[in-house]
C-alpha cells in the first residue's frame, strides 16, 4: 500500500508522539498544574490548549535553533489575535516562543548531565487587551539522553596483593565504573568490563569487575609484581561505545613455601683459646627465599662433641644462628670441636609441607689455637697464718705457680707491692716461700691480703696473680688499762662504805676465752684510811669511803693507785691513777663546788687563765704609759687617759671609776653591763658562765 505526502506526514507525527509519551515519566506528567489528559496519540488537550513534542536531545550542535515542540489553543483562530508567553526554568535564555505560532526552539546546546528537565509554563494572552484565553498551564521539557559520555574509575589507579600459589579462580579486588549518562535510557550506562593486560595470570569478571587469578602456582620468588590495565565500555561493549580504563597493580604475598638451606655442607673457624666466655666464634645463616616471619630461623646443636662447650643463638635482624663460647677453652685439653648444627623455619605451612623437608643442616669445625698464657697458680686462694711474736725472717707459708705452655718453663715469684705497702713480707722469687720481713703487731693490723705475681722467665709480659690472705695470731702483748678517764667526786658528808665509783678494764689483746679482768689496790695504797677497792669478778670493781667526811681545807683531791691484771699467759699488768676531788655537796648528794678554785674563780675560767689575762693587761698599761711618759707634744696626763679598774672577784665584774672616749663613743653608754679593758684597739670581754 502506497502512502501519500498527507499520510506520510501524519505516520511520522504519531511516531513523534509515541517517542515523546515513551519519554515522559508517569511524575513528569503529574506536575501539569492544568492536569491534562489524552485525547489522541498526536496530541495533548485540555480545553483548548493543545501541544507536542515536550523533548529535546542533548548535544544539538546545529546552527539553527533546534525545535522542541509546538503551543496551541484552540482559541487561536490563526488571525493573530492571541499571543503565546513562556516563563519558568530557562524561558527566553534557554528557550523561546513564537508568540504568533506557538512553536518553542531551544537556542543553547543541553546536556542531560546537567539538567535533565525543565519546568515551564505557558499563557495564551488576547494581543489587544492582553488579559488570558486561557488558563497558565505548566508542562515539562525533558533532554533526551544520548551516549556522550565515557565510563569512569573513580577509585583507580588499583593496587592490590594476593598470596602466591593461590589457586584458580581466587579473588584479588573488584573494580568499579561509573557512567554518567542515563542508565533508565537505552545501554548508553550498562557497561561491561574486560582485561586488556595481564593475560593470562589473571581475568575480570565482564559483570562485575572483580579480577581473579587465572594460573596456578604463581610464585612470588619468580616475579612479585604484576601490572594489569582493565576497560570498562559501556553500550554492553558494542561497537560505538565508549569505554575508560584503570590500572590495577598485584603484588603476590610471601608464603612459606621455601624450606632454609645453608650454602655450605661445611665451615670451619679457628679461634684463640684465651677467647672471653660469652665471646661469639662464628656467624653463618642458611639462606630462604622467603621473606618476613616465613624465613624465620630455629638454629641448634643437633650432634658433635662441642656440647656444654658452645651454644647457638639466633640474631633476630638478620637471622644469622651466632655461635658463642659457654666455657673457657684450653688448647692443651683439647684443640679442635666439631658440630652438627640445624637450621629450621620457626613456622611451618603445612599446605606445602611437601616441598619440604623445611630444615638443613651443616657441620661446622672449631680449631682452637693456642696462646701463651701466663703462669696459674695451685690454688686461686692462698690463707696463711702466722703469730705476732713470729721473728722475722720465719717462713710463713709457700706459694706454687706453673706455666700452662711448657711443663718445663720456670716461674719466678714477687709480691704486688701495692698490696704491701709496709713491706711486712718477702717472697722468694724462685720458691714461693713468704717470709716475715717485719715484726707484726695484730692489733695493728690483723689480716694482711696480698697479691703475688708468678711471669715465665723466658716471657716477662706474661704475668699470673695469687691471692694470699695471711691471718695474725694474738698473743698476750697489751697490758690492760681503765676503760676510761674517769672524774671521780667524793662529798665532804660521805659515809663510811659508801660506793664513790664503778670501774672497768680493756685490753687491746683479743684471748680465744675472752677476757678477764683482776682489779685490787697497790701495795703502797691497801692500808690506807680513806678509800678500799672490791673487785666485783665480773671485769669491774668498785671503789668505797673507809673514813666518815672529808675535808676540802685539809685536802682537796686524792690520787689511788689501782693495780689491774688480765689472764693472759703469760698475764700482763698494769697500775692505773684515780683521782678523786674532795666536793661540797647538796642534800641529795650532788657535788656543788670541788676545790678552792672554783670558790673564788669561775667556773669557765682557771687560774693559770686568769694569771695569763691579768699578765697581758698589764703589760698593755705599761705600754701605754711609757708612751705617754715619751710624747713631748701632748699634755695629757695619764689619768686623763688611763681607766682604773677594779675586780670584784666574787661578783666577775669590772667597772671604771672614770667613763672616758674611745674612739669618741662613749664606752661605759654603749657596754654598762659587760666588763671591758681598753687600751687603744685593744679589747678584752669577760663573761660569766
Amino acid at each position: 500500500m502506497k502512502l501519500g505526502k498527507v499520510e506520510f506526514c501524519h505516520f511520522l507525527q504519531l511516531i513523534a508522539l509515541f517517542l515523546c509519551f515513551s519519554g515522559m515519566s508517569q511524575a513528569e506528567l503529574s506536575r501539569s498544574r492544568s492536569k491534562p489528559y489524552f485525547q489522541s496519540g498526536r496530541s495533548r488537550t485540555k480545553r483548548s490548549w493543545v501541544w507536542n513534542q515536550f523533548f529535546v536531545l542533548e548535544e544539538y550542535m546545529g546552527s539553527d535553533p533546534l525545535y522542541v515542540g509546538k503551543l496551541h489553543s484552540d482559541v487561536d483562530k490563526g488571525d493573530g489575535s492571541i499571543k503565546y508567553i513562556l516563563s519558568g526554568e530557562g524561558a527566553s535564555s534557554i528557550f523561546i516562543i513564537d508568540e504568533n505560532t506557538g512553536d518553542i526552539h531551544a537556542t543553547k546546546r543541553l546536556d542531560r548531565e546537567e539538567q535533565a528537565y525543565y519546568t515551564l509554563r505557558a499563557q495564551a494572552l488576547d494581543r489587544l487587551t492582553n488579559k488570558p484565553v486561557e488558563p497558565e498551564s505548566e508542562f515539562v521539557i525533558k533532554i533526551q539522553d544520548i551516549n556522550d559520555n565515557e565510563p569512569k574509575f573513580l577509585d583507580g589507579p588499583y593496587t592490590a596483593g594476593v598470596p602466591e600459589m593461590s589457586p584458580v579462580g581466587t579473588s584479588v579486588v573488584q573494580v568499579t565504573a561509573t557512567d554518567a549518562d542515563d542508565p533508565t535510557y537505552g545501554n548508553s550506562a550498562r557497561v561491561v568490563y574486560s582485561i586488556l593486560q595481564g593475560q593470562p595470570y589473571f581475568s575480570v569478571e565482564p559483570k562485575t569487575g572483580v579480577i581473579k587469578t587465572a594460573l596456578p602456582n604463581m610464585d612470588r620468588e619468580a616475579k612479585d609484581q604484576y601490572l594489569l590495565v582493565i576497560q570498562a565500555k559501556d553500550m554492553v561493549g558494542q561497537n560505538g561505545g565508549l569505554s575508560g580504563t584503570t590500572s590495577v597493580t598485584v603484588t603476590l604475598t610471601d608464603v612459606n613455601d621455601n624450606p632454609p638451606r645453608f650454602p655450605r655442607r661445611s665451615y670451619q673457624y679457628n679461634v684463640p683459646e684465651s677467647l672471653p666466655v660469652a665471646s661469639v666464634v662464628a656467624r653463618i645463616k642458611a639462606a630462604d627465599a622467603d621473606i618476613g616471619a616465613n624465613a624465620e630461623m630455629e638454629y641448634k646443636i643437633v650432634d658433635g662433641d662441642g656440647f656444654g662447650i658452645f651454644k647457638i643463638s639466633v640474631d633476630k635482624d638478620s637471622q644469622e644462628g651466632i655461635i658463642t663460647i659457654q666455657k673457657d677453652l684450653d688448647f692443651e685439653a683439647k684443640t679442635s670441636y666439631t658440630l652438627r648444627i640445624e637450621a629450621a623455619n620457626r613456622d611451618a605451612d603445612p599446605r606445602f609441607l611437601s616441598l619440604g623437608p623445611f630444615s638443613d643442616t651443616t657441620t661446622v669445625k672449631i680449631i682452637v689455637e693456642d696462646v701463651d698464657e701466663p703462669p696459674v697458680f695451685s690454688s686461686p686462694l692462698y690463707p696463711m697464718e702466722v703469730s705476732e711474736a713470729t721473728q722475722v725472717g720465719n717462713i710463713i707459708g709457700t706459694v706454687a705457680a706453673h706455666d700452662p705452655d711448657s711443663s718445663n718453663s720456670p716461674v719466678r715469684y714477687s709480691i704486688d707491692r701495692n698490696t704491701d705497702l709496709e713491706r711486712y713480707f718477702n717472697i722468694d722469687a724462685n720458691s714461693g716461700v713468704i717470709t716475715t720481713a717485719k715484726s707484726l703487731d695484730r692489733e695493728t693490723n690483723a689480716v694482711h691480703n696480698i697479691t703475688v705475681l708468678a711471669m715465665e722467665s723466658q716471657n716477662p709480659s706474661q704475668i699470673g696473680r695469687g691471692y694470699v690472705a695471711i691471718t695474725i695470731l694474738d698473743i698476750n702483748d697489751n697490758a690492760p688499762e681503765f676503760a676510761m678517764d674517769y672524774e671521780t667526786t667524793v662529798c665532804e658528808n660521805a659515809q663510811p662504805g659508801q660506793v664513790i665509783q664503778k670501774i672497768s678494764a680493756v685490753d687491746k689483746d683479743e684471748p680465744s676465752n675472752g677476757h678477764q679482768f683482776y682489779f685490787s689496790l697497790t701495795t703502797d695504797a691497801t692500808n690506807n684510811h680513806n678509800f678500799s677497792l672490791k673487785d666485783n669478778k665480773d671485769n669491774t670493781a668498785s671503789i668505797l669511803t673507809r673514813r666518815n667526811g672529808f675535808r676540802r681545807q685539809e685536802q682537796s683531791v686524792y690520787y689511788l693507785p689501782v693495780f689491774i691484771v688480765d689472764s693472759g699467759s703469760p698475764s700482763l699488768s698494769s697500775t692505773n691513777t684515780l683521782t678523786i676531788r674532795v666536793c661540797d655537796c647538796d642534800a641529795d648528794g650532788v657535788a656543788q663546788t670541788c676545790n678552792a678554785e672554783a670558790y673564788v674563780l669561775p667556773a669557765g675560767l682557771s687560774t693559770g687563765a686568769l694569771i695569763a689575762i691579768l699578765a697581758c693587761v698589764l703589760t698593755l698599761l705599761g705600754r701605754y704609759c711609757l708612751q705617754c711618759l715619751l710624747c713631748k707634744s701632748s699634755h695629757t696626763t695619764i689619768g686623763q687617759n688611763f681607766f682604773l679598774f677594779l675586780f670584784i672577784p666574787f661578783e666577775n665584774i669590772c667597772r671604771y671609776s672614770n667613763p672616758w672616749y674611745l674612739g669618741h663613743r662613749a664606752i661605759y653608754d654603749h657596754w654598762p653591763h659587760f666588763p671591758v679593758i681598753t687600751q687603744k684597739n685593744y679589747q678584752f670581754h669577760f663573761f660569766k658562765k
